[in-house]
C-alpha cells in the first residue's frame, strides 16, 4: 500500500523522495485542475478578490517602499480589459499576439489576456530584428505590443521597423505611452492603454474558452546559435506546471515571492506568476530592469525585509552579485533561495547561504519542458543533485548514437542523455505546414520522451545528478572534458569572481580549454599566475586550461546566464589574430557563428597581400583583403 503524501490543508507536498509515488497514486486527470490559465486566475480573483498580487516596483516613477499594488481582482480586470482589447482589433480565434515588453503589470495582464483569447508570443525584445522577425513570422503573429515612444523610442522604432515586415500583421499596439503621429506604415498602429481601458473588465466578449489541449503560449528557446527555436506551451502544460511547483511548498500561506526574470522567460511566467497565481499569493515584481536594476538591486535586502519576501528565484550569476546583507536589516521572513538555469558554482552557493543563512536550492528544467523538471526538497536535500523530479514526470538517462538519436536506457546512477517523459513535455517545436505552422515533435520527442540534450543520471529515488550539456562538452582529442569542474576549480582562487570555461580550436587536439576569468577589485594576479593554479588545480591535466583571459565581466543574457557562444567567438577572434601576426600581417577578423560552428573572416589591411586560409578541424577562417 501506498503510503500518504505529506499535506497542507488539500495541497500535497513533496517533503521527502516517497512523497513523489504517494501523489502519483492518484491520477493527475482526478486533482480537478483548472482547464486553462484563464480559469486558474478566474479561480483565485473568485476565491481571493481582495488579496495582493502584484507589488510593482520600479513603475511610474514612485519610490520601492510606495509601489502601487494589484489585488486579484484588478489583475482579473485587467487581463478582460486586455483580452477584449484583442478581440477589438480582430483577433481571430486562437489568433497570436507578440508581446516584445519588458516587465510591468501591463505586461502580466497583456500576456495572460492573449492567453485567454489566443496565443500569447512573448519574446525578447533585445533580440536581433531579423531574429525577431522569423520568429513572428513563423508563428503567425497578428498582433504585436511594444513598448510606446513615450517609454522607449528605441524600441518603439525597431517594433515599427519589424511589423513593416510582417505583412499578416494586423495592428501594432504601443503600451505605456501614445503611438505617436503615423509614419506612413500600412500597419494600423493604436494606443494599447487607452484602447484596453475603454473595454469591459467583468467579462471576456466571447463564448469561447480555452481548453487543456488548446495552445497557450510560444516562448523562444535561448537562441545560441542562429534563430531561437519556438516552443509551444499548451494550456495543461502550463496549469500542470503551476501546480506542481506548488508540490514545493513555496506557496503556502504566508509567503512571498519576489521576481526579477523577464517575463519572456518560462521561469518568469511560471515559477513567479502562474504558480504563485494559482496558489493566491503575492508577488514582488522589481519592474522593467529586474535584477539589471541597478538601484532597486542595491536596496534588495531592503526590499526582502519591507515585503516580507519569502523566496526568490535567479540563475547564478543573479546571486553572485547580490549585494552584502547590510547590518540591521531583519530578512528573517526569508526561506531559501532558488536556483536554475545553469551550473551552481560552489563558490557561489556557500557566500549565498551564509550571508543569508538560508539554503539554496537548486533545480532543473527547460522551455521544452514547459519550466521545471526536478526540484530539490527543503527538508531532503541531495549534495550534487539538482533536485528530485516533480510528481507524474518521468526522468531517465539514456545513450544515443552518432546521430543524437536514442538507443538504450541506463542503469540508476549510469550517465547519459536525460529524457522527460509526462504533462510538462511540450509538443514539439513549432514548424512551418502546409495549414499554418503546427508543433512537430520529430527529431526531439521519441515515444513520449523528451530528448534534452543533458548530460546527467538519475538515482532510484528520482534525484537527477546534472552533469553538463552535451554542447558544451570539450572534446580534446577524442577525450570529453566538462567544463563546469573546471571552473570549479578556477572559482577556488581566493581572487577569482567568475569563471567560464570554453574550448577553442586547436589544429592537433580539436579543441583545447580556454578560461574567462572575472577577478576581485583590488586584484593584482597575473594572467601568467592565474595559468599556474588552473593546471595545478585542474581535474585532470588534459582539462587544465591552455589559456586563461581576465576580462571586466563575462558576457550573459538578459536572464543573467552566461553567454559562452561570445567567448567562443573571442577565442576565435584571439587565435586567428596569433595566425595574423605570425604570418607578418595585419587586419580586422570577424567571427560569426554559422549553425554552431564559428566561422572567421580577416580583412587583411591594404598591402598585405598575403592569402591567409587554414582548416582547425572543425572550425574554418577565410580572408578578405582590404580595400
Amino acid at each position: 500500500m501506498v503510503p500518504a503524501p505529506h499535506t497542507q490543508g488539500d495541497r500535497p507536498l513533496v517533503l521527502l523522495p516517497e512523497d513523489v509515488p504517494a501523489i502519483e497514486a492518484t491520477p493527475l486527470h482526478e486533482r480537478g485542475l483548472p482547464s486553462s490559465t484563464y480559469e486558474l486566475l478566474r479561480r483565485t480573483a473568485v476565491a481571493h478578490s481582495e488579496l495582493p498580487a502584484l507589488h510593482l516596483l520600479g513603475e511610474g516613477g514612485l519610490p520601492w517602499r510606495e509601489a502601487s499594488r494589484w489585488s486579484y481582482g484588478t489583475l482579473l480586470e485587467r487581463v478582460h480589459q486586455a483580452a477584449n482589447a484583442y478581440l477589438s482589433l480582430g483577433l481571430p480565434e486562437g489568433g497570436v499576439v507578440a508581446l516584445m515588453l519588458p516587465n510591468s503589470g501591463a505586461t502580466y495582464a497583456a500576456l495572460l489576456g492573449a492567453q485567454a483569447v489566443g496565443i500569447a508570443n512573448p519574446v525578447n525584445p533585445m533580440l536581433a530584428e531579423d531574429h525577431l522577425v522569423e520568429i513572428l513570422a513563423l508563428t503567425g503573429a497578428r498582433l504585436l505590443l511594444a513598448p510606446g515612444p513615450g517609454v522607449s523610442p528605441e524600441l518603439w522604432a525597431k517594433a515599427r521597423r519589424i511589423a513593416a515586415r510582417l505583412p499578416g500583421l494586423r495592428a501594432l499596439a504601443a503600451v505605456g505611452s501614445p503611438p505617436g503621429p503615423p509614419d506612413g506604415s500600412a500597419v494600423e498602429e493604436v494606443g494599447f492603454d487607452v484602447l484596453a481601458a475603454a473595454r469591459p473588465a467583468d467579462r471576456l466578449l466571447t463564448e469561447r474558452r480555452p481548453g487543456a489541449d488548446d495552445l497557450a503560449a510560444y516562448f523562444h528557446t535561448g537562441g545560441t546559435t542562429g534563430v531561437p527555436k519556438v516552443a509551444p506551451h499548451t494550456h495543461a502544460n502550463e496549469v500542470y506546471m503551476a501546480w506542481a511547483l506548488g508540490c514545493s511548498g513555496a506557496f503556502l500561506d504566508g509567503s512571498v515571492v519576489l521576481s526579477g526574470l523577464p517575463l519572456f522567460h518560462v521561469n518568469a511566467v511560471h515559477v513567479t506568476g502562474l504558480a504563485p497565481f494559482m496558489h493566491g499569493r503575492p508577488v514582488v515584481s522589481l519592474g522593467p530592469l529586474g535584477y539589471r536594476d541597478k538601484a532597486l538591486m542595491a536596496e534588495f535586502w531592503q526590499i526582502v525585509e519591507h515585503y516580507k519576501v519569502t523566496s526568490f528565484s535567479g540563475v547564478p550569476t543573479v546571486y553572485a552579485n547580490l549585494p552584502a546583507v547590510p547590518e540591521g536589516v531583519d530578512i528573517s521572513s526569508l526561506r531559501a533561495g532558488a536556483v536554475g538555469a545553469a551550473p551552481l558554482p560552489k563558490k557561489v552557493r556557500s557566500a549565498f547561504e551564509a550571508a543569508a543563512k538560508v539554503p539554496m536550492l537548486e533545480g532543473y528544467g527547460l522551455t521544452e519542458a514547459t519550466c521545471a523538471t526536478a526540484t530539490t526538497p527543503a527538508f531532503a536535500p541531495r549534495e550534487g543533485t539538482v533536485g528530485l523530479r516533480l510528481p507524474y514526470q518521468l526522468v531517465k538517462a539514456v545513450t544515443v548514437d552518432e546521430a543524437e538519436l536514442p538507443v538504450a536506457d541506463c542503469p540508476p546512477g549510469r550517465t547519459g542523455v536525460l529524457a522527460i517523459k509526462g504533462p510538462s513535455v511540450f509538443p514539439g517545436y513549432l514548424r512551418p505546414g502546409p495549414g499554418g505552422p503546427a508543433p512537430d515533435p520529430a527529431g526531439k520527442i521519441f515515444d513520449g520522451w523528451l530528448l534534452t540534450g543533458d548530460l546527467g543520471r538519475v538515482d532510484e529515488d528520482g534525484y537527477v545528478h546534472l552533469t553538463g550539456r552535451a554542447k558544451d562538452l570539450i572534446i580534446r582529442g577524442g577525450h570529453n572534458i566538462d567544463p563546469v569542474p573546471v571552473e570549479e576549480s578556477l572559482l577556488a582562487h581566493p581572487e577569482v569572481r567568475a569563471a567560464a570555461v570554453v574550448g577553442a580550436p586547436d589544429p592537433r587536439s580539436g579543441e583545447v580549454p580556454v578560461a574567462y576569468l572575472v577577478l576581485a577589485e583590488g586584484s593584482r594576479a597575473t594572467e601568467e599566475e592565474l595559468r599556474e593554479w588552473a593546471r595545478a588545480h585542474a581535474p585532470e591535466p588534459a582539462a587544465a586550461p591552455r589559456t586563461v583571459h581576465v576580462v571586466d565581466e563575462l558576457p550573459t543574457t538578459l536572464i543573467g546566464k552566461v553567454y559562452k557562444p561570445a567567448l567562443l567567438q573571442d577565442a576565435v577572434r584571439r587565435l586567428v589574430l596569433d595566425e595574423l601576426t605570425r604570418a607578418g600581417a595585419s587586419g580586422r577578423v570577424d567571427v560569426e557563428l554559422r549553425d554552431g560552428r564559428p566561422h572567421a573572416t580577416v580583412h587583411l589591411d591594404a598591402g598585405d597581400g598575403g592569402v591567409l586560409s587554414a582548416e582547425l578541424d572543425r572550425y574554418s577562417f577565410t580572408h578578405e583583403v582590404a580595400s
